[in-house]
């Protein structure tokens, strides 16, 4: 059950909002600027934008330090203990689903969290886009049940 106290929903909230505000900031939410960044064959006409490596770098050595600190503690600050993935292996699964994550990524240039960040401001399409994202994610479940993972991580 997750811990419902207030100093951690207090970071909770104060970290989705500075998600969101970056998402933002960094024109993550523009699907046409992601769309130009994934765009690798656009190198040698120069319109490929490269920007949002300048999103990605840091935010990937942010978490980095993070998880160094936070592994040298007994438990997080607002929680009991850390919440770890119990699955770690590389498998078929796991690529099917990276690529189908990737493929629907690329069609739209919309990620699930920029997705959920454009309902501020909603272009169109967005909740029909949001809507076949739940009906994704259940037709997933029904494929994968949760149950299973559990069993795939006590299996290894």
């Amino acid at each position: 059950m997750a811990n419902l106290r207030p100093p951690y929903l207090a970071t909770a909230a104060l970290s989705g909002l500075l998600f969101g505000a970056g998402l933002y900031v960094s024109q993550m939410v523009d699907p046409l600027k992601v769309l130009r960044f994934l765009d690798f064959t656009a190198i040698p006409s120069g319109g490929w934008d490269p920007s949002l490596a300048f999103v990605i770098v840091p935010a990937i050595l942010v978490m980095f330090i993070a998880v160094r600190i936070g592994r040298r503690r007994p438990a997080p600050l607002f929680d009991k203990e850390f919440h770890e993935p119990e699955y770690k292996r590389i498998d078929a699964r796991l690529v099917g689903g990276a690529a189908l994550f990737g493929v629907g990524w690329g069609m739209s240039g919309i990620c699930p969290g920029p997705a959920i960040a454009l309902i501020a401001f909603p272009p169109d399409g967005i909740w029909l886009f949001l809507a076949a994202l739940v009906a994704g994610s259940y037709a997933g479940s029904l494929i994968v049940p949760s149950g299973h993972v559990k069993r795939l991580a006590d299996a290894k």
